[in-house]
């Protein structure tokens, strides 16, 4: 199976995107480390713990929502292991089902008669038949305003109304000083190479917080002119660094 291209364009000092870049990079970092390594996750959260969080981030509770996110990781891999476990390209399928994992994070309705590993569940799965529809093997750009999916009255719903947040000016503050951090730890713990790496397999720049395209370990193989195995060792080494120097802080 060929990589799935997906390039995601958002405008100018856009605050959404610093939140999101932030939760998917965190989560899939979070995810590489755990399924890569030892394959433990978090426990799941009890009933409790997890109506707790719901209503947290619906309130616009970013801790509550990235927890939520963090604690159902184990489902993503569920899915793409039951539905996809002969693909070459499990480690994009991941990526793209946590894009999922996000969207049902910020748009679940915790009043509904549904769980949220149910809704997430089908939001995973949709997000990963979405990318195999929409791109069949092709690069394809998507835009913030661009329309995603309906919601139940039928309307359509763009990537801004997905990752929608309602952060402001303290939040969008701390928002900046988590990604700063992030940056400061992959230019102060990676040697070029999985800077590199690391940089076109998660799309990272700096401009403006924008993100350039991300690639498949695939793609980035082929550029490079090496081995996929030796791209995911490198980025696998990466991430374990970056683990360790976010246990241990500043």
């Amino acid at each position: 199976m060929s990589g799935i291209n997906c390039i995601i364009i958002f405008p100018e000092c856009d605050i959404m995107f610093i939140s999101v870049l932030q939760t998917a990079l965190q989560s899939l970092i979070f995810f590489a480390l755990h399924f890569k390594s030892n394959g433990s996750f978090p426990r799941q959260l009890s009933a409790k713990e997890e109506r707790e969080c719901l209503e947290k981030a619906a309130q616009g509770d970013l801790a509550a929502r990235d927890k939520l996110i963090n604690h159902n990781l184990r489902l993503v891999a569920y899915i793409v292991k039951k539905h996809y476990p002969d693909s070459k390209e499990a480690d994009d399928l991941i990526s793209i089902g946590i894009i999922g994992l996000i969207r049902a994070a910020e748009t679940f309705d915790y009043r509904k008669n549904i769980s949220f590993s149910t809704y997430a569940g089908k939001c995973i799965n949709n997000q990963i038949r979405m990318y195999f529809r929409k791109t069949k093997h092709q690069q394809t750009e998507i835009y913030m305003n661009d329309p995603m999916d309906c919601d139940k009255d039928g309307n359509a719903v763009t990537l801004a109304d997905i990752f929608k947040d309602g952060t402001d000016v303290a939040e969008e503050a701390a928002l900046n000083i988590e990604l700063d951090k992030m940056y400061r730890y992959i230019d102060e713990e990676l040697d070029e190479r999985e800077k590199e790496i690391l940089t076109k397999r998660y799309g990272l720049s700096k401009t403006s917080y924008r993100t350039d395209r991300i690639m498949t370990q695939r793609e980035v193989a082929d550029e490079l002119g090496i081995s996929r195995s030796y791209i995911s060792r490198i980025e696998k080494k990466a991430l374990e660094k970056l683990r360790s120097r976010f246990e241990k802080g500043d």
